[in-house]
């Protein structure tokens, strides 16, 4: 699917020209330095923080939350450890914006507390990362928390349908 057929993100009228502003930005930083898929959830991001009330992004330069925006997402997916693809030190992403380390760090704490994000966060996770997450495919069934890759497949589709897992694995 290309940009002109993905869905364009809902965002509200006032905030549509700080949600561009900073895209441009996200966009330019993350296909250069990492990948399509964190410019997309970068988009994902900034659309969400915009239907905030009230959004944070009203307040603040552009710079400043998409550094905040990219420094969270790499919080969640591990981009600031050494073993992953892609791989930046958060003073690097930092020195990428032309912000300090610490503006980085606030911007993205502020966003994190705001989307309620933890570091193992499935809805801010990579795709691409989904198949091998810690957590995504764990669900409670009657007190014990057990992988659902391994439930029969009608358990499976339930759980799909009810948000607990991110996709249907693959049959075996």
């Amino acid at each position: 699917m290309t940009d002109h057929e993905k869905k364009p993100e809902q965002v509200p009228e006032g905030l549509k020209a700080a949600f561009t502003e900073i895209t441009r930005i996200t966009d330019t930083f993350c296909r250069q330095h990492l990948t399509e898929e964190y410019a997309e959830l970068a988009r994902k991001m900034t659309a969400t923080l915009c239907r905030k009330r009230p959004s944070p992004l009203l307040r603040g330069t552009p710079d400043s939350w998409a550094l905040g925006i990219v420094y969270a997402l790499g919080r969640v997916n591990f981009l600031f450890d050494k073993s992953q693809k892609p791989h930046l030190r958060a003073d690097e992403l930092c020195a990428h914006f032309g912000l300090s380390t610490s503006t980085g760090a606030s911007k993205s704490k502020a966003i994190m507390e705001k989307l309620k994000m933890n570091p193992f966060d499935v809805a801010w996770s990579l795709p691409s990362n989904l198949a091998t997450h810690p957590t995504a495919w764990l669900v409670h069934i009657n007190g014990f928390i057990i992988d659902c890759r391994e439930l029969p497949r009608h358990i499976q589709e339930d759980a799909y349908a009810r948000g607990l897992i991110p996709s249907l694995p693959p049959e075996q």
